[in-house]
Formats: structure tokens, C-alpha cells, sequence
């Protein structure tokens, strides 16, 4: 049985995969536990009504476990671990929470208009430790074996690129050399390559918040 899931369609396309970093760290999951799965892609600007049904406050990506639909990135993923344990890709408790403030910095940077009101500098700071970390720990965030926590982190370091690339004309620093060989490695994965959206949906995501 295929577990069915819901996740964003791109704007302007409603039958391509859309840009939700939180749908595609769910899509990662399932692909590196080979679990098969059916997507339906919901136009979050038109919802269908048999969503809003299923999922009253329209968010994805949701879920079908059982007969229960169920939301929120963290959650799905633990349930995941939790019924398809094998591979596990659990991530020890004390690296889970690594690199998690890198996406608000990024949104708070990106959407700022000021350059000198510390936001580049916020998100600059939360790169440098993922990349200490990485130094010491590395290639991954848990060591050798990929994890949870890399996939969450993955689609994140991918809007970064392509919106602070795009808007800004900004790039991580290559000083980093250790998130560069990170985001080198997961964005090779071809788990990665399948979920991702395109560049041009990622900017078409963002282009309402920053203008």
C-alpha cells in the first residue's frame, strides 16, 4: 500500500511539485526508507475542497497514516522512523537541533531592506557554527551517516542558495568549506535530485514575501 501524501504544487503550475522545504524533507524521507508513495499536488492558492476536508487548516504537507491525516513536517518524520524503522534515520538527540535557526535568519536577511540591520550578520554567525560543527563532526551532521537532521536542513540550504542568490546576489561565504562539501554531498543525493523543486519555482515562491 502506497502511503498518500499532500504537498505543494508550484505557483502558475498546478501539476508540477512546488517549492515547500517542509514537503520536501518529508518526500526525502520517504524516498531514502523507499516506502512508495502516491503525492497529490494541492494549488495552496486555489485549495480543493476535499483538502480543506481532510485538513481543515490547508497546511502541507499532510499525511495519510492509517485513515488518519497528519500534519506537520516534525510529526510525519517521527512516525515515519517510528512504523518504518528500517533504515533508521533517527537522529541522536544531542546534534537534532543543529543548524535549526539557519532558516528564520535566512527569511529575516532575505526580507530585510536595511543592510545594516544585523540580519546578514545573524545568519552569517548561524552558518559559521554549522560549519564548525561540521569540521569537527562531519561529513554529515550525526557523522558518517546521513540523518533526519540532514534532511530537514537540506531543503533550507536550498532556498537560501537559489532566493539569496537570486534577490540579493549573495552566496555563502567560501570561507565555509565545510557546509560547501555538506550541501555538495546532499545536493548530489538522488532522493534530493527527485524532490527538489526548480529554481525558477523556488524564486516565484519567495518573489511575494521579499517584494
Amino acid at each position: 500500500m502506497a502511503l498518500e501524501i499532500c504537498v505543494k504544487a508550484a505557483a502558475g503550475a498546478p501539476h508540477i511539485l512546488g517549492d515547500c522545504p517542509f514537503c520536501q524533507r518529508v518526500l526525502l524521507s520517504l524516498e531514502e526508507k523507499k516506502i512508495p508513495y502516491k503525492s497529490h499536488l494541492i494549488n495552496l492558492g486555489d485549495k480543493p475542497q476535499w483538502f480543506l476536508d481532510i485538513n481543515p487548516e490547508g497546511k502541507v504537507p499532510v499525511v495519510k497514516f492509517d485513515d488518519r491525516w497528519v500534519a506537520d513536517s516534525d510529526v510525519i518524520v517521527g512516525m515515519l522512523e517510528e512504523k518504518y524503522p528500517e533504515p533508521s534515520l533517527a537522529t541522536p538527540p544531542e546534534f537534532a537541533s543543529m543548524g535549526s535557526k539557519i532558516f528564520p535568519s535566512f527569511v529575516k536577511f532575505l526580507k530585510s531592506k536595511d543592510p545594516s540591520d544585523g540580519t546578514e550578520q545573524a545568519l552569517l554567525e548561524e552558518l559559521k557554527a554549522l560549519d564548525e560543527h561540521l569540521k569537527a563532526h562531519g561529513p554529515f551532521i550525526a557523522g558518517e551517516k546521513i540523518t533526519a537532521v540532514d534532511f530537514s536542513l537540506a531543503p533550507k540550504l536550498y532556498h537560501l542558495e537559489v532566493a539569496l542568490g537570486h534577490f540579493k546576489n549573495w552566496t555563502i561565504p567560501g570561507s565555509l568549506i565545510h557546509i560547501h562539501n555538506y550541501i555538495k554531498l546532499l545536493f548530489s543525493l538522488e532522493s534530493f535530485e527527485k524532490t527538489k523543486a526548480a529554481k525558477e519555482h523556488v524564486i516565484a515562491g519567495w518573489e511575494p514575501k521579499v517584494m
